[in-house]
């Protein structure tokens, strides 16, 4: 009896230290990016760097037999590239979103992709119904986020087009990079292979079209010690190690919860984020606005509460297919 308890705990344990290790890196991935950009003014090429160094760590070490990924082939990669494009449109969007807005303005819009991702997962994706507690969780989330924004008055036109810009692409790439990986058949870092490098490819027409790519070179031509600073090289390389860690992480999660689960997790552990900002910024929320970020955390428990019992065949069901290697009439 003790051997199998222990055997079915495994599972359990695996899923558990995904989504727990995803939590962490996201959350400090955002406060770092954050040190990073303050350092490092520009925005595409630090994703850019991200992008590289996650490629080229999964390509090394692969090479080093210290992982497994599956080879890149052209076929294969034109099959990825709508879900790669739809990431790293929302990597761009985000990006601008923080630049002209600040933490709390970011965070009500990452809230309201559960309930979306919810919507689409049963109208696209055929998922069951979720639950009126699931709802009402969602719902929380959405109210207590909402009422923590409200504190803060500094919003603009410009904001809120690239936040509406963001919503949309977040939530859409929640569900289709979800059915990506349901269906394509990759591993973990195959994935990570392939969606960062061609979001490595799609960068330099994105810096011609946001006009980076003269900021850049201005920099370099006028002070180009600038981008050699140990402050600026520190905060730049820990970003680019953490952006190898959260695609592992944000991949494997992916695998092992549904997309809306996976949206509330991001949801939730922008607490971190959160309370690392009001340490370090004179900008944020008052107390009110924190009470309501612990609203938005009860609905993200709530939540985990209510699909545990329900999903878990589903679940099962979605990691069975998603080892299963699928022909191409399938995908």
């Amino acid at each position: 009896m003790s051997a199998i308890r222990v055997d079915s705990a495994k599972p359990y344990f695996a899923t558990s230290s995904l989504v727990i290790g995803y939590a962490l890196c996201s959350s400090l991935l955002a406060v770092i990016n954050k040190f990073a950009i303050t350092k490092f003014n520009y925005p595409g090429l630090l994703t850019a760097l991200q992008y590289l160094t996650s490629a080229l760590g999964v390509w090394g070490l692969g090479k080093s037999g210290f992982l497994h990924h599956d080879p890149f082939t052209w076929q294969t990669a034109k099959k990825f590239l709508p879900a790669a494009l739809v990431f790293y449109l929302a990597i761009f969007t985000n990006t601008n979103l923080l630049r002209h807005a600040n933490v709390d303005t970011f965070i009500v819009f990452r809230s309201c992709t559960p309930l979306l991702v919810a919507l689409a997962d049963t109208a696209f994706r055929k998922q069951p119904i979720p639950s009126k507690l699931t709802f009402v969780s969602l719902l929380i989330i959405l109210g207590g986020a909402v009422g923590y924004v409200a504190t803060d008055s500094g919003f603009t036109l410009t904001a809120y087009s690239w936040a509406f810009a963001y919503l949309v692409t977040i939530t859409t790439e929640m569900v289709y990079i979800k059915h990506m990986v349901t269906n394509l058949g990759l591993n973990t870092w195959g994935f990570v292979l392939y969606n960062n490098l061609l979001s490595l490819m799609m960068a330099p027409p994105f810096w011609i079209i946001t006009g980076e790519y003269s900021d850049v070179f201005a920099a370099l031509g006028s002070n180009a010690a600038n981008f050699f600073e140990p402050g600026a090289l520190f905060a730049v390389s820990l970003s680019c190690v953490f952006g190898l860690l959260i695609s592992f992480f944000g991949f494997a999660a992916r695998k092992a919860i549904s997309a809306t689960a996976f949206t509330v997790t991001g949801v939730v552990n922008k607490f971190l984020t959160v309370a690392i900002n009001v340490l370090i910024w004179d900008k944020h929320a008052s107390p009110f606005g924190l009470l309501c970020l612990l609203l938005t955390i009860v609905g993200g428990v709530l939540y985990q509460q209510s699909v545990t019992g329900v999903s878990s065949a589903p679940s099962q069901r979605e990691t069975t297919v998603s080892k299963q290697p699928l022909s191409e009439d399938d995908g």
